[in-house]
């Protein structure tokens, strides 16, 4: 086969192909964009980076879990105050502005949306615990079980 002939056919099968090459490049552009910097636009923070936080910067840490979820197991010394009760409760974190917090969920995906309204209300360190208490748990770090603080 000519070289002439091998280039036409390479052409011809991506103009026929073209959607299918866009969408699997887009996904892929996606899926690497996400994995790199996060959902959130920064990257969360891995069980051991909190950890660190915690120790060295006495960062707070909020579960913005339900109740149910937060008695069946949570990070030691966490505050609970769930997704759709943040903005209304606010005001208990006034005081933690400038303090690094860790907000927690299950699996991280609520706690990235709880990042982005408190940055909106002005708190200048909120992180999220990558991969939340499945993360955590998965560690072997511990958890604590009962009602909320």
């Amino acid at each position: 086969m000519s070289l002439f002939l091998e280039r036409r056919l390479e052409f011809e099968f991506i103009q026929k192909n073209i959607l299918l090459i866009l969408l699997a490049l887009g996904s892929g552009g996606a899926w690497l964009f996400l994995t790199f910097r996060g959902a959130s636009g920064k990257s969360g923070l891995s069980p051991t980076q909190a950890t660190m936080l915690i120790n060295r910067e006495d960062a707070q840490i909020i579960d913005v879990r339900g109740a149910d979820e937060y008695a069946g197991g949570h990070l030691p010394d966490s505050r609970n105050i769930p997704l759709e009760q943040l903005e209304a409760r606010v005001e208990e974190l006034d005081k933690l502005k400038n303090t690094p917090l860790i907000l927690v969920c299950q699996t991280g995906m609520r706690a990235v949306n709880a990042c982005r309204q408190l940055e909106k209300l002005g708190f200048t360190k909120a992180n999220n615990l990558s991969g939340g208490i499945a993360g955590w748990r998965a560690a072997g770090l511990p958890l604590r079980k009962g009602a909320k603080k």
